[in-house]
């Protein structure tokens, strides 16, 4: 069994995640992705780095969570979520959602469940570095609102 959740400094490569989260399971007919990288751009300003900070251990149990309350609502074999920590730079990688199912619509919806629930419920930090010095990234309406299709209620904005 492959490990479900890791936080990291270090890069990761899409394509031997994929395939190890889906070696030797005869029934995948069916893996979506998610990648998400760092814009050079947020809320009208030039973002030249973001800094991501997590609580150890909490995050980690966090994520887990959220796979297991994906996998109990949709028909999924499995389930991988990468998310880096630390300085990153525009371009960079910073998290990947991976999930196999034996047909495309499950691995889509999980998919997106994941990354709905990551927006507003995984304990990170952000602060992005712009011409007008640090800030730190607010949650948004909009993550919220697309967490409440899924019928979870979040105030997080």
């Amino acid at each position: 069994m492959t490990t479900r959740v890791t936080i990291q400094t270090a890069d990761f490569n899409l394509a031997d995640e994929v395939e190890a989260l889906r070696r030797g399971d005869k029934r995948v007919g069916a893996v979506c992705t998610f990648t998400g990288t760092v814009r050079d751009r947020n809320d009208g300003l030039s973002v030249s780095s973001m800094e991501l900070e997590h609580y150890p251990g909490m995050t980690e149990k966090a994520i887990e969570a959220m796979i297991d309350e994906a996998t109990r609502r949709f028909d999924i074999f499995a389930a991988r979520v990468i998310h880096r920590v630390g300085l990153l730079q525009p371009l960079d990688q910073v998290v990947m959602v991976a999930v196999t199912s034996a047909h495309r619509g499950e691995s889509f919806r999980a998919c997106e469940f994941l990354m709905d629930y990551l927006k507003t419920q995984a304990p990170f930090w952000k602060k992005e570095e712009t011409p007008e010095g640090a800030r730190w990234v607010d949650a948004r309406v909009s993550d919220d609102v697309a967490l409440a299709k899924w019928g979870i209620s979040a105030s997080n904005a």
